[in-house]
């Protein structure tokens, strides 16, 4: 019976090593998170970028609003003119209103696709330079991982503000 022990002596030593070594790699690992929310929110990029966006865009909005408001006039006037028109007119003005209406669907439709598209184009360059920064950032102080999306993390691990600084230089 004592050789049979013996035998695993060494297996057990080697287990007892390898948690030791574990625990001893544990304590090296280092991880960070930063919150891509706020990097799309608060940074400078993000910001001109939004900006950018508003400007290039505004002039086709105010074509939309303008568009939406003489068709809300030309309803209301439908509206009011409806029991003195023929029906033939009733008619004409109703196909008029519902190629108005097809006209701003369009239009909005267009727009939409448009700004879907180009918000897509800066929030990818706004994305570029964060991994940029927060791989700076994980360089400089030794992390081992950066996590983007999480279900919970400490503050502590938040490297988001690190990340801001560098970006708004």
């Amino acid at each position: 019976m004592k050789t049979f022990k013996l035998h695993f002596l060494p297996l057990l030593l080697v287990a007892v090593g390898a948690t030791c070594t574990w625990n001893v790699q544990a304590q090296d690992f280092k991880a960070g998170y930063v919150s891509i929310q706020r990097i799309t929110t608060e940074s400078t990029p993000a910001k001109t970028a939004q900006n950018k966006l508003e400007q290039e865009f505004s002039k086709r909005q105010k074509e939309i609003n303008d568009l939406q408001g003489t068709l809300k006039t030309f309803s209301d006037k439908f509206e009011r003119d409806n029991p003195t028109m023929s029906e033939s007119q009733r008619n004409a003005r109703q196909r008029e209103g519902a190629e108005m209406t097809r006209d701003l669907q369009r239009r909005q439709r267009e727009f939409q696709e448009d700004l879907n598209s180009r918000r897509n184009e800066e929030l990818q360059q706004v994305l570029d330079r964060a991994n940029k920064a927060v791989k700076q950032v994980a360089d400089a102080e030794k992390y081992d991982v950066v996590l983007q999306e999480v279900v919970y993390v400490n503050p502590k691990h938040d490297i988001t503000d690190k990340v801001l600084k560098l970006l708004n230089k």
